[in-house]
C-alpha cells in the first residue's frame, strides 16, 4: 500500500476504498427522495412522454443499448463544449429513460462540482454529496439516494467548490468510478463539467467507456464542438446530442393532436427541450 500524504490522512485510503465499493450491493436499502418533477426539471420523458423530446430520448436509449453490446458500454460521460448547452437536462432525461421506470438500476453521478444543479432541478432538499464525502473521507455510497417516481439513483455533487481539480483529478474519483462500475448498476452516467478546463474532463474520460457530447442547436459554435471532439478523441465520442432543435415539436403536435396553440405554448414553456437531434460522431 502506498504511503499516504499528510493532506490525505483524513480521507479514505484508495485500496481499501476500492475493496469496499467492489463488494457493495446497490440493492441494499438506501434512502428514497421523492421529487415533484416540476417544470424546473425539464424532464420531458416523465412529464410529457408523447413529446418530440421524449421520443428522441427513447431513440437515444435504443442506440446506447445497441452500442453497449458491441463496445461494453456501461460508464458514460456527458459533457458539453460550453455552459448552458443543456447537458444536465439531457443527463436527467437519459437516466429516466434508461431505468425504464425503475426496472433497471441506473446511477447518475453529478461530477459538475463547480455548478451542481440536479437537486435544485428536482426540487429536493440537498444532502451530503461527492465533495462533502471527499473532504470528510466518508464512503460516498452513503450519499446515494433513489429518486422516485423517476426510478434512478443519484449521487449528487454536494457543496460547490472553486478548485474542482482537487477531486476530479484525484485517485479518489478514479477508484470511486472503478468501484461503482463493478457493482450491479446497468448504467453509470457522469454529468461532467463543460470541456474546459480540459485536464479535468480528460481525467473523467479515462474512467469512462464513452462520451456523449451535448451541444445546443444554433447556439454552440461548430468550432467549439470540433475542438471538444478532438480533445476527447473521436473514437471515445459515441454520439452528439443536439439540444433544442427547432421544428420537431410541430411534427409531433400534429401527429398526437396537440393542435391548440395555447396548449402547445404552455407545453413548450414547461416541457423542457424543444427537441433532440441525435447524430453519430466519430463513426
Amino acid at each position: 500500500m502506498p504511503e499516504m500524504k499528510k493532506d490525505d490522512e483524513h480521507r479514505v485510503i484508495p485500496e481499501e476504498f476500492f475493496q469496499e465499493l467492489e463488494s457493495a450491493d446497490v440493492y441494499l436499502p438506501v434512502h428514497t427522495e421523492i421529487s415533484p418533477v416540476g417544470p424546473e426539471s425539464r424532464l420531458v420523458v416523465h412529464r410529457d412522454p408523447r413529446s418530440a423530446g421524449a421520443d428522441r430520448f427513447r431513440l437515444l436509449q435504443m442506440r446506447l443499448r445497441n452500442l453497449r453490446a458491441s463496445r461494453q458500454l456501461k460508464v458514460l460521460l456527458l459533457t458539453s463544449p460550453l455552459p448552458g448547452d443543456g447537458k444536465t437536462t439531457v443527463a436527467l432525461n437519459l437516466a429516466t429513460a434508461l431505468t425504464e421506470r425503475g426496472k433497471r438500476p441506473v446511477l447518475l453521478l453529478e461530477a459538475d462540482v463547480y455548478r451542481p444543479t440536479i437537486t435544485k432541478k428536482l426540487e429536493l432538499n440537498p444532502w451530503m454529496g461527492l465533495t462533502d464525502c471527499f473532504e470528510a473521507g466518508l464512503d460516498p455510497m452513503q450519499a446515494i439516494r433513489r429518486i422516485d417516481p423517476l426510478g434512478f439513483y443519484l449521487l449528487p455533487a454536494g457543496t460547490p467548490v472553486e478548485d474542482g481539480g482537487g477531486i476530479l483529478q484525484s485517485e479518489y474519483i478514479a477508484h470511486l468510478i472503478k468501484g461503482l462500475a463493478a457493482t450491479s448498476f446497468d448504467w453509470i452516467l457522469i454529468d461532467a463539467p463543460p470541456t474546459t478546463p480540459i485536464a479535468e474532463i480528460l481525467s473523467l474520460r479515462a474512467q469512462s467507456d464513452g462520451t456523449l457530447l451535448v451541444a445546443r442547436a444554433q447556439g454552440t459554435p461548430r468550432e467549439a464542438i470540433e475542438e471538444s471532439a478532438r480533445n476527447l478523441g473521436r473514437d471515445h465520442v459515441v454520439g452528439l446530442v443536439l439540444n433544442r432543435v427547432d421544428g420537431l415539436d410541430r411534427v409531433y403536435s400534429h401527429y398526437y393532436g396537440y393542435t391548440n396553440p395555447d396548449e402547445r405554448a404552455k407545453r413548450q414553456k414547461h416541457g423542457g427541450p424543444q427537441g433532440l437531434g441525435l447524430k453519430p460522431y466519430g463513426r
